[in-house]
């Protein structure tokens, strides 16, 4: 039977995302990667892209902040692993599909975190989503941040809690407000918020949030549980890796986080309490319904976390934290807004959606792929570059990109 009037009613839909400029558009489809070539004083790591030739581009988009996924060792590893059990998991794992390494990448982890217990699933948006839908009952309200993932946004709406209250951004004061609102209206709380917040590279104010969290605990009879999506946090902010919680000395009730940023693999993970992992392994739908990472990628991620807690790893953190640094100082010397802080994702502040597209071309004509945020993703005044920098990165390359923004012909104008 055709689908006729579906396919138009498809394509109108799509038409007017491209109208309103919110298409995703053709995917860059990346044909090669070229080594990095010279140590720190000479180049990293470039892409092939299909229709673009031999033209090699320096990726300024990627959330691989360690450059672990080029790592020899890493990627050893994941042959290893593979040619040991297979390429695939070959069911969920309840029925067969748990192998030695997903055992041991989740041991491996929890004693990363300090904590009981942890638990894999397949990517770190199926773990927040996972995590929040079995913990919400009609008797459960959520708090979260406005600017949270959207993963924790569907994972709310898919949970359907009793109350809902969201806060303004990263404050503290709104939030306290909040948790007044939801007083006496729920028998437990879950307080949600990104860890770093991946458009700004800002970081959620930790310690001031779990304060008040266990100031209002006793108002709610199964506690107020703080869960942290630290996704873009873990192996790229702190000295050691341990992302937000390390930068800010506080820690989480439940901790998400991911295996396919920093750690260069696939995959996410939650680390808690082992009660709380017991219940989840019980009732988590992408847990339960779902394969597993492969075990070649369980035993890739043991190796990225064997050279993170190594002194190679805090070497990587230490380089890729004062490239940011140069980064950042580079884009306020030649008169760029930038929003600062210690996260290697860079927002350069254009403020303007036709000024924004300009650049993201004028960066590509000359071989760096970097991320604009445009009205509407954005609201009108907030459009932005989003650069983000990798351990794998050498000065030569940020000193390159910096040269490219100095020649934009937009950088002076009103």
């Amino acid at each position: 039977m055709p689908i006729d009037r579906l396919n138009a009613a498809l394509q109108r839909h799509v038409t007017r995302l491209e109208e309103q400029g919110t298409a995703k558009g053709a995917e860059a489809v990346v044909c090669a990667v070229i080594p990095p070539a010279g140590g720190r004083g000479g180049r990293g790591p470039r892409v092939l892209l299909e229709g673009h030739g031999e033209t090699p581009f320096l990726r300024m988009n990627s959330n691989s902040y360690l450059g672990m996924s080029l790592r020899q060792e890493v990627q050893a590893a994941e042959e290893e692993g593979t040619r040991r059990f297979g390429a695939g998991p070959g069911a969920v794992r309840f029925i067969s599909g748990t192998y030695r390494p997903h055992v041991e990448l989740e041991g491996r982890l929890a004693a990363f975190h300090g904590r009981q217990a942890a638990m894999l699933f397949s990517s770190a948006y199926a773990t927040v989503v996972s995590v929040v839908v079995p913990l919400v009952t009609a008797d459960t309200a959520i708090v979260s941040d406005e600017l949270n993932h959207n993963c924790i946004i569907n994972g709310i709406r898919m949970a359907r809690p009793g109350e809902k209250a969201i806060y303004r951004h990263n404050d503290v004061a709104d939030l306290e407000r909040r948790l007044e609102e939801v007083s006496g209206k729920a028998k437990r709380v879950l307080l949600v918020t990104d860890g770093v917040f991946s458009m700004r590279g800002d970081h959620a104010p930790l310690a001031e949030i779990v304060e008040l969290a266990r100031r209002f605990d006793e108002r709610f009879e199964e506690n107020v549980v703080v869960v942290v999506d630290d996704s873009h946090g873990v192996g790229a902010l702190g000295a050691t890796g341990r992302g937000t919680e390390e930068a800010t000395g506080a820690r989480a009730d439940l901790l998400v986080a991911t295996l396919g940023k920093a750690l260069g693999v696939n995959g996410g993970y939650v680390t808690c309490d082992e009660q709380v992992v017991r219940f989840l392994r019980e009732t988590s739908p992408m847990y339960i319904y779902s394969n597993p990472i492969t075990p070649g990628e369980a035993q890739a991620a043991l190796a990225a976390l064997e050279v993170l807690e190594s002194p190679r790893g805090h070497e990587l953190l230490a380089h890729l934290h004062a490239l940011t640094r140069h980064f950042e100082q580079g884009l306020v010397d030649l008169g760029y807004e930038v929003i600062p802080g210690e996260h290697p994702v860079v927002p350069l502040m254009v403020r303007d959606t036709e000024r924004t597209r300009d650049l993201v071309r004028h960066l590509r004509e000359h071989g760096i792929l970097a991320t604009g945020l445009a009205y509407p993703v954005v609201p009108r005044g907030d459009e932005e570059i989003r650069f983000q920098v990798a351990a794998d990165h050498t000065v030569g390359d940020v000193d390159e990109v910096l040269e490219v923004l100095a020649a934009w012909s937009g950088r002076n104008a009103a």
